[in-house]
């Protein structure tokens, strides 16, 4: 089988903007998590932003595809290269901004028109959109606009799987390669998600933590909405070898499942995810006591951390190392699983397995990293576990 190995990472979250400062910050236990009021009518909340206003997708899309393109040492066009950059919310801030817009107009139109007259109005337009910035706004487009970047005309996807949406960029990736399709991808998720209805939703749902995020902790409050984006170059080790790059580690493979139960509720007994780790072991060819590190999914809400930490005992009774950094990043929805793989990365370079930030009590009988810690890594796994039960894991090892 092809070997797929990662030869490039780009990355950016409120950490800062570049893969080693924001490997420095994490292992040194700081977080991005600070309270923060972008909207005025939603009040003071803690949030993960990169910068004082939210992010727009786009920009972050242009900066994180450029930081890759750098660290891999290619140099555009690629016109043989693919393109899988995901979101799970793509451009939904700017098909907010429309919204608004519209509704706008739509209140000063009743103000003139009267009751009857209003029934035979047409749906008022897109006040101050072309048709071509409407087009531009649909959830694809932010990968193509990377593939116009680099100047890729073959493959281009853009999957959408909520939180697990940046494992599975990588699934769809490393198959390109493995099928021969392509010799490099570019792939990963970029996410801006601070938006009003973004917030709302949450709130509504009881999900968003108060004072921040505390992955594994027994007085977790919720998730924290955090900015981000990782991306990555993936290309065979034959390729890599040729044009002497640097490998950061290898793909091994990959477990995707669904649990098929409800639209945000996890299935309780965790079966659909503990198949996926299965799925992932054994298409990676390992076996449960090879894994060194655990990237968990660790979202800070009651139910993710109770049934993701039954999943894991139930798996590995042998204890292994596990630790979420969301506490750091915030939780950066379909990003999250592309920053847990950069971290995952980063801990087989350096030797290091990274904290899971803002635990103090765990409430689990695991062996939970609270500060950073030297240790022997060969072997990791990352989690996502995204609403409507989409479940995504990967394996890596050192090349």
């Amino acid at each position: 089988m092809v070997a797929v190995v990662v030869t490039g990472i780009g990355l950016v979250c409120s950490l800062g903007a570049s893969v080693e400062e924001i490997w420095q910050q994490l292992i040194a236990s700081y977080s991005g998590i600070k309270l923060h009021q972008p909207f005025p009518e939603l009040g003071l909340l803690p949030l993960s932003l990169i910068g004082k206003q939210p992010a727009h997708v786009r920009t972050l899309t242009q900066q994180v595809v450029s930081s890759v393109l750098r660290d891999a040492g290619l140099v555009p066009p690629l016109p043989n290269c693919g393109v899988v950059i995901g979101s799970s919310r793509s451009h939904q801030a700017s098909w907010e901004k429309m919204a608004r817009q519209m509704y706008s107009r739509s209140e000063r139109e009743e103000q003139r028109e009267s009751v009857e007259k209003l029934t035979e109005y047409p749906d008022p337009p897109l006040s101050g959109y072309s048709p071509i910035a409407w087009l531009d706004n649909l959830p694809h487009m932010n990968a193509i606009a990377a593939a116009r970047q680099i100047g890729a005309t073959g493959v281009v996807l853009a999957p959408m799987a909520a939180c697990a949406t940046g494992i599975w960029a990588i699934a769809q990736a490393a198959l390109l390669v493995q099928s021969g399709q392509c010799q490099q991808v570019i792939a990963g998720a970029v996410e801006a998600p601070i938006t009003p209805l973004s917030i709302t939703g949450f709130q509504q749902m009881g999900a968003l933590a108060k004072t921040g995020a505390y992955p594994f902790d027994r007085q977790r409050e919720g998730l924290v909405l955090g900015e981000g984006a990782a991306v990555f170059v993936l290309e065979s080790a034959q390729s890599a070898k040729q044009r002497q790059g640097k490998v950061y580690g290898q793909i091994l493979g990959c477990g995707l499942t669904a649990d098929a139960y409800h639209i945000s509720s996890i299935e309780p007994e965790g079966r659909s995810a503990i198949a996926a780790v299965k799925q992932c072991l054994e298409r990676s060819r390992l076996n449960k006591s090879d894994i060194d590190y655990i990237h968990a999914h660790g979202t800070g809400t009651l139910q993710n951390d109770r049934v993701e930490s039954s999943v894991i005992q139930r798996l590995f009774p042998q204890p292994v190392a596990v630790s979420s950094t969301k506490g750091a990043t915030g939780h950066t929805l379909g990003a999250s699983g592309a920053l847990g793989i950069a971290f995952s990365l980063m801990a087989l370079k350096h030797q290091i397995l990274p904290p899971c930030v803002g635990l103090k009590q765990p409430e689990f009988d695991l062996d939970l990293v609270k500060t950073a810690r030297e240790s022997q890594i060969q072997h990791t796994l990352c989690f996502s576990f995204g609403f409507g039960g989409q479940n995504a894991v990967v394996a890596l090892s050192q090349y």
